[in-house]
């Protein structure tokens, strides 16, 4: 299938499980990613705002408004705790990670506080004006967006989940990064705010590079060293640092050293979820990186690698052509079923990469698109 033609089935896909309220089901075959995530929705807009599928990205931002709005008396009780001093209530003082389409929470296994989303949504707002020239849904979405900023200036520095929803306890860089690109992102776009969220921008960015380093490199979290894929976030496209910088040239290097298996990307060296495949998505990522650094030949080689995976159901969120840990894969397919498939991030994240490279151009199925009908 040649990689328009992949463009336009990654649309159709996405679009197909677009909720009617604008939320994308991050993986509707497999039963724990029935939910939508704020984080994963966002780079599914932005990469649809790449293809030419404006209005799919403006209804999910619409939805991340209604969400933020929805949940607004526990949001300024987690701020007005947090201000106060408060340490206590555990994770259910804040707001959640995932949300059922409709925007309820969801209880499960997984650790709720996490902050990455809320500062990816900011910045793919941002983005999705920026590309599509669209003020007006700025303002309509201001008094969300307010709350979400005063929420992170509340909480930036408290530990929680990381973009994997694990290691509750600590703070990671990659998440101060999300934070960071949404609060820049917003700044130009409230003169009134620009001053106070330039300077919490300045205060993130001088904590990362003060406490989320070490030997010449970004750290997976503060007290764990080691590299982690989502690191390539500080640079692109959250723009904490320059992709040519010297701490981000050799954090990409560690992860090429530690994670990198042919052009399979893994998530960290001790990842044991579903044996700790190779993230398509993640690669990817690489990709993009590769692609603002004048690596292009590289980051085309990652995309072909990428299509050589796809599944007559699409994009999936693992391969298993290099398992950091077998035995787990095959406990993790005992107890959950195959991997998920298609997840909708994977194919937003192709999207992204082939528009970087150049090779593709609002790609528009031929035929009408189906309708919502989640």
């Amino acid at each position: 299938m040649t990689i328009t033609a992949l463009a336009e089935e990654s649309v159709r896909i996405i679009i197909r499980h677009q909720a009617k309220s604008g939320a994308y089901v991050a993986s509707p075959g497999f039963a724990a990613y029935r939910y939508a995530w704020l984080r994963d929705g966002t780079f599914t807009a932005y990469a649809m705002d790449r293809a030419g599928q404006h209005e799919s990205a403006r209804r999910f931002y619409q939805w991340c408004g209604s969400v933020v709005l929805r949940h607004a008396e526990k949001a300024r009780s987690a701020i007005a705790a947090v201000r106060a001093g408060e340490r206590t209530g555990g994770n259910e003082r804040f707001l959640h990670t995932r949300y059922t389409v409709d925007g309820d929470e969801v209880c499960g296994q997984w650790g709720s506080f996490q902050l990455d989303g809320y500062g990816a949504w900011l910045w793919g707002l941002a983005e999705h004006v920026r590309l599509v020239q669209d003020a007006q849904l700025i303002r309509e979405l201001r008094p969300a967006v307010d709350l979400t900023l005063d929420y992170l200036q509340a909480c930036w520095r408290l530990p929680n989940y990381d973009c994997w929803e694990e290691w509750g306890d600590r703070q990671h860089p990659a998440t101060m990064a999300a934070i960071f690109g949404g609060v820049r992102a917003m700044a130009g776009h409230f003169p009134e705010r620009a001053e106070e969220l330039g300077r919490l921008a300045d205060d993130i960015r001088e904590f990362v590079l003060v406490r989320g380093t070490a030997e010449g490199q970004f750290v997976k979290s503060l007290g764990n060293p080691v590299p982690d894929a989502s690191l390539l976030w500080l640079s692109v496209p959250f723009g904490l640092v320059e992709p040519d910088d010297l701490l981000m040239k050799g954090t990409v290097q560690a992860i090429e050293r530690e994670l990198l298996a042919g052009w399979g990307l893994h998530r960290y060296a001790a990842d044991t979820y579903y044996g700790g495949g190779q993230w398509p998505l993640l690669s990817a990522w690489l990709g993009w990186y590769y692609a603002r650094t004048g690596r292009e030949e590289e980051a085309l080689h990652i995309l072909k690698w990428i299509a050589s995976h796809k599944l007559p159901a699409g994009f999936p969120e693992q391969v298993q052509d290099h398992l950091l840990s077998p035995d787990s894969y095959r406990q993790w397919v005992e107890r959950e079923g195959q991997p998920a498939v298609p997840l909708l991030w994977t194919h937003a994240m192709y999207l992204v990469l082939a528009a970087e490279l150049g090779l593709t151009e609002n790609p528009n199925p031929t035929g009408p698109m189906p309708n919502p009908s989640v």
